[in-house]
């Protein structure tokens, strides 16, 4: 093994981008694109700042922009380890490949003007991949839906047996609680802004200076960079940085999408452990080192797993926000560059395995009518009762003679393991001779508007998704790595 090869094992390696998030994710986050922003940034300040009067020539500019990718990152290492400044190493790194533009570059501007602009697109263009992916699997949880809108299943409150419903009504919970984080994620894109050009504390003195006390140039330059970066207005008001609350905002929205694909997760891996649903398991895949037969629903294991850590995450935002002092202190910064990506990173996983997930679900409806059936004899005494009467019977007789073969049923169930045999007692008993007691147990007689529902929820809430975010539709795509 080569030691440049060795070296890679000898240091800690984020399992965020080796194994769980998307390239598409990474490289957003990367040095490259982050640096490759900045330098983006300095030439729209500067092309600004020369449409405005100052005097900056257009071959500035344009050696300016010629380098915008080339970046030496080992030069801007070695400025950096000298001046203790992130931003004044790349500002350095860039002069010495722009010789000609080192003296306007960063002309008027602090650290956030780099810093907060890029994040901000970051987060825009992080939340617009995010969205995709919601759209993605609320398409496929939609289609899940569809396709079992009318296999009857056993319903579960307080994990106990309940009133049933079907497995295509159970995928639209989990298809809803994602419709309701799409609406989140628009609303953050909706109300995102640009930083802008507003000087050390937030004032703009710098850039009245510049401007020899023209405020409406001043104005001017805000908007102007704004546009050129893509955005359709700037923050009214600033400190040295964008309100840390917007930070919160949209660390509040991945933690709610990590709260909906754990819910979901957990369900299937109950589900799984019940033998009704289960998980994609590849050919060669392995469920344990040591129990051979074992299946083990890993994919949702792992989603519920990177969820509660995006969870987790929003409390940094919070507490960012909260201890933030006057115009800014820099305790943000750190925690900012590991909370913010790492929080993308983890819900994009999330949703690459949330969408392989559905688009591999076995479905195992035999042993689902088996575990409704064990149940249902319960579940439908007050069926059997109104059928009781109907045939003749006397309410309170009957009501009585149930309530006496549904509690030794019940305990032959518990102290002897013996099956639900209620169906069998009530058969043998004469006072329910008239009733159709097989009618009776029709599954499909308890679950109600279930089918209807589901067929509501696509056509009134999908539908329109899918039309409104074909082009996402089209190009989505999710491989789980490991």
């Amino acid at each position: 093994m080569s030691n440049s090869r060795k070296s890679q094992y000898e240091v800690y390696d984020n399992p965020l981008i080796s194994r769980y998030a998307s390239q598409g994710m990474c490289r957003l986050w990367s040095p490259q694109r982050i640096h490759s922003t900045w330098r983006k940034l300095w030439v729209a300040l500067a092309e600004a700042e020369r449409e405005l009067g100052l005097p900056i020539t257009a071959a500035q500019i344009d050696e300016l922009a010629a380098a915008v990718d080339d970046i030496d990152f080992d030069v801007a290492a070695r400025y950096e380890r000298e001046l203790r400044h992130d931003v004044m190493a790349h500002v350095h790194a860039y002069r010495d490949r722009c010789p000609g533009a080192g003296g306007i570059l960063h002309l008027g501007a602090t650290s956030a003007f780099v810093t907060d602009n890029t994040e901000l697109i970051l987060i825009r263009e992080s939340l617009q991949l995010v969205r995709a992916g919601l759209v993605w699997v609320i398409d496929g949880l939609a289609r899940f839906a569809e396709k079992y809108r009318d296999l009857a299943c056993l319903g579960l409150t307080h994990l106990q047996a309940a009133q049933p419903t079907t497995v295509g009504k159970r995928a639209t919970l989990w298809c809803y609680d994602l419709v309701l984080d799409l609406e989140e994620v628009e609303h953050r894109l909706a109300r995102l802004k640009f930083r802008g050009a507003k000087g050390v504390t937030g004032t703009q003195a710098t850039f009245l200076s510049l401007f020899d006390g023209d405020h409406a140039k001043v104005e001017e330059l805000d908007r102007r960079v704004a546009q050129k970066m893509g955005f359709a207005a700037s923050y009214p008001v600033t400190g040295q940085t964008y309100s840390r609350k917007v930070d919160a905002q949209v660390l509040a929205v991945l933690a709610g999408i990590g709260q909906s694909a754990h819910k979901a997760g957990t369900d299937l891996r109950i589900l799984q452990s019940r033998k009704e649903i289960e998980e994609p398991f590849e050919t060669k895949q392995i469920g344990s080192s040591a129990m051979a037969y074992k299946r083990n629903p890993m994919r949702s294991e792992r989603m519920c797993a990177l969820s509660r850590f995006a969870i987790s995450l929003a409390a940094n935002g919070e507490n960012t926000a909260a201890t933030q002092w006057m115009e800014r202190t820099l305790d943000d910064s750190a925690n900012r560059r590991l909370s913010l990506p790492q929080a993308f990173l983890a819900i994009d996983a999330v949703l690459t395995l949330y969408g392989n997930i559905v688009g591999g679900l076995v479905v195992h409806p035999r042993v689902i009518e088996r575990n409704l059936r064990e149940e249902l004899p319960f579940l439908a005494t007050e069926e059997i009762l109104m059928a009781g009467v109907r045939a003749g019977g006397d309410r309170q007789v009957l009501h009585e003679w149930i309530r006496v073969h549904s509690q030794e049923a019940a305990r032959r169930v518990k102290d002897e393991g013996a099956p639900n045999d209620l169906f069998e007692r009530l058969k043998s008993d004469r006072a329910f001779a008239g009733v159709d007691l097989e009618g009776a147990l029709d599954a499909r007689k308890f679950v109600g508007r279930a089918p209807e529902q589901v067929d509501a929820f696509v056509h009134d809430v999908v539908d329109p998704l899918r039309t409104k975010y074909s082009g996402d539709l089209a190009a989505a795509s999710g491989e789980v790595r490991v």
